[in-house]
């Protein structure tokens, strides 16, 4: 810039006036042709809420959320249960097990996603509304973004929730949290800074995504600072005494590994918020424990705890047959669920040297025979898992064409050949008639002899080494007695294929451990299902912290799988997101990393006849903590007739 105004000067002690003229005008318009980029740059977003693309349902004066019945009675009690132990009311510690529903007490910027009950729209994806935070701004390159939160804010001890709260939880993350998540922030957030009491500012790194960057650190949960400076504690420790959130619910009492129940404010800092209007209706939810699913369900039958939602389907189908039911006291609805179901199943550990050879877990994957455990173990009610998104407009069907043929023809040699003329790997089928479907007996075999493991005059297989192929699966104690059958009959297929294979129960506590360390062969686990793009799903499915990260039991780590997740990061449009995200499924499953197993459609839900819900439920959550609610009257009538104490 002084060069340029240096030779305009020169220009103009030597020219005539009509020449400076011009040259004082070309100046103007160079000068204004030079502040367009930063003119665009510096376009402002003002907004009640987030999302990538800036669409939001409800606008700044909604009254609240479609869905919710904003009369819906204040009062009473929602009992539920949980297997194991616990030992910990830090939610956000490696260590120990902590309480379920821990996390419940805290607040974030943001709503946060409806199953987590934290304000986000459970009747759209990808939005989320102030709740901390009345108001964001940030310029449309989404370098930074800033929160005015709001100054009622309390926490539950009735200190104040500020700016100065959230950059302590933000560094404190950052220090003490899990090393996937502390890894992933640091490289994408540069500063967090407290520009006043109420006003935060979180600075972005410069050439990545701006995808997951506003969300993320406007969903990020709000601990108070003097709370962890006055205790000295930690956030990486388990402890019992945790500190005070700013939620609708606080921490009423605990008995260790019997009981926790947690009791809705009634100093609650934001239940006049359109953002929580006909939310959060119970006035106490009671966690009972139980050593395993059958001791539950006798004390659910027993009206020990009032709300279950079922899993087992041998349950489902005979249990509800006890006099509770028939005469009407407990009632039982197949609820819809319009999400994709989680990706559950059997996850190989890709860290064990034999799985990583896919042809050895294309063979054992052969040995889990969905038709014949759905049919005589599961009263055929489950539904055939094949796509990590499956049944959404994502998962990738047949052979890849199109627009997804072109992504994946751009990857060159990261794409294999088979890829591009092969239709999207399903799960196999099976004969339902029998356990041991020979057909895929023979196939596995043949896999496997290919991979180097033939079968010795022992009938076990060994590689060059002598070393035997051997595979130990551990389940917890805690499970139901359907899913020891499940486990028990696949490994029986497995060893009829000359595996050294063997199931072993640990109680709750080991087998949390052991998936931690990922102390396993296989283990029954999953992942999370995706509508949108963001970085958690390198997380989950990155090479990055595939090491260590607790969101991917396999340990995956593909090139492949990270280029496609980094493109889908850059789109800018709904359709190449979509695209990118379709191929995504695809890839996910040529990996062969986990054995997709059963899905459900339908919320199975049993529960003591006095709670109700909204007649049309949203999409994506199910709300029971959220914004069911308790019938004092009901409840009154199954008390006179002697139902429940």
């Amino acid at each position: 810039m002084n060069r340029t105004r240096t030779r305009a000067q020169a220009a103009e002690k030597a020219a005539p006036q009509a020449m400076r003229l011009i040259l004082t005008a070309l100046m103007a318009l160079g000068m204004a042709l030079m502040a367009l980029p930063a003119l665009a740059q510096d376009k402002m977003i003002d907004s009640h809420g987030y999302s990538y693309f800036g669409d939001l349902k409800y606008p700044a004066d909604y009254p609240h959320f479609d869905y919710v019945n904003p009369e819906a009675p204040k009062g009473g009690e929602i009992a539920l249960w949980a297997p194991g132990t616990f030992d910990s009311m830090n939610p956000y510690s490696r260590k120990g097990r902590a309480g379920r529903y821990s996390w419940m007490v805290y607040e974030s910027l943001l709503g946060e996603e409806p199953s987590s009950g934290g304000g986000a729209p459970a009747d759209v994806n990808g939005e989320m509304y102030g709740l901390l935070a009345e108001r964001l701004e940030y310029p449309e390159s989404k370098d930074w973004v800033i929160f005015h939160m709001r100054p009622e804010a309390r926490f539950s001890d009735g200190t104040p929730v500020t700016a100065h709260d959230v950059v302590f939880t933000h560094n404190l993350f950052l220090e003490q949290g899990l090393p996937s998540y502390a890894q992933a922030v640091a490289k994408r957030v540069l500063t967090a800074e407290a520009l006043d009491d109420h006003t935060v500012k979180f600075t972005f790194a410069t050439g990545i995504s701006r995808r997951s960057l506003i969300d993320q650190v406007g969903s990020t949960p709000v601990f108070p600072r003097k709370w962890y400076e006055d205790n000295d504690a930690r956030l990486d420790e388990p402890r019992l005494d945790a500190a005070p959130g700013s939620g609708p619910y606080v921490l009423d009492s605990y008995d260790v590994n019997r009981r926790i129940v947690y009791r809705r404010n009634p100093d609650y800092w934001g239940r006049h918020l359109p953002i929580n209007q006909g939310r959060h209706n119970f006035d106490s939810i009671r966690i009972e424990y139980f050593a395993d699913d059958s001791a539950a369900f006798e004390a659910f039958k027993a009206g020990e705890y009032t709300f279950r939602a079922e899993g087992n389907s041998k349950q489902w189908a005979t249990g509800y047959e006890f006099p509770a039911v028939t005469k009407g006291y407990v009632k039982r609805e197949e609820l819809p669920d319009g999400t994709p179901p989680e990706p559950s199943g059997i996850v190989f550990n890709l860290g064990r040297e034999i799985f990583k050879d896919k042809r050895v877990r294309e063979a054992v994957a052969l040995g889990f025979n969905f038709e014949w455990t759905n049919a005589s173990l599961q009263y055929g009610l489950f539904k055939q898992r094949n796509s990590f998104v499956q049944g959404s407009h994502l998962e990738a069907k047949g052979v890849p064409e199109g627009a997804e043929l072109e992504l994946l023809k751009s990857l060159g040699d990261l794409v294999p050949a088979e890829l591009l003329t092969e239709p999207a790997v399903m799960a196999h089928t099976s004969s339902a008639d029998r356990l041991t479907d020979r057909r895929n007996l023979r196939r596995a075999m043949k896999l496997l002899d290919a991979a180097g493991w033939p079968v010795g005059s022992d009938g076990i297989r060994r590689n060059a080494k002598g070393q035997k192929l051997t595979i130990d699966f551990p389940m917890s104690s805690s499970g139901s007695a359907t899913m020891d059958a499940v486990v028990e009959t696949f490994v029986k297929n497995l060893v009829a294929m000359g595996i050294d294979a063997h199931s072993e129960k640990v109680d709750p506590s080991q087998f949390t451990l052991r998936t931690r360390d990922r102390d396993y062969d296989l283990v029954f686990d999953g992942y999370r299902a995706f509508l949108d793009t963001g970085t958690g799903l390198m997380q989950m499915y990155g090479s990055g912290e595939a090491a260590f990260s607790l969101f991917n039991p396999a340990g995956l780590a593909s090139p492949l799988v990270d280029k496609l997740i980094d493109i889908s990061l850059e789109t800018t449009t709904v359709e190449d997101r979509d695209v990118t995200l379709t191929a995504l499924d695809r890839v996910l499953r040529y990996e062969r990393f986990m054995i997709p197993v059963w899905y459900n459609d339908k919320n199975w839900v049993a529960y003591w006849d006095m709670f109700e819900h909204p007649a049309e439920l949203p999409t994506y959550s199910l709300g029971v903590l959220d914004f069911w609610w308790f019938n004092a009257d009901k409840a009154a009538a199954l008390k006179t007739a002697g139902a429940l104490r």
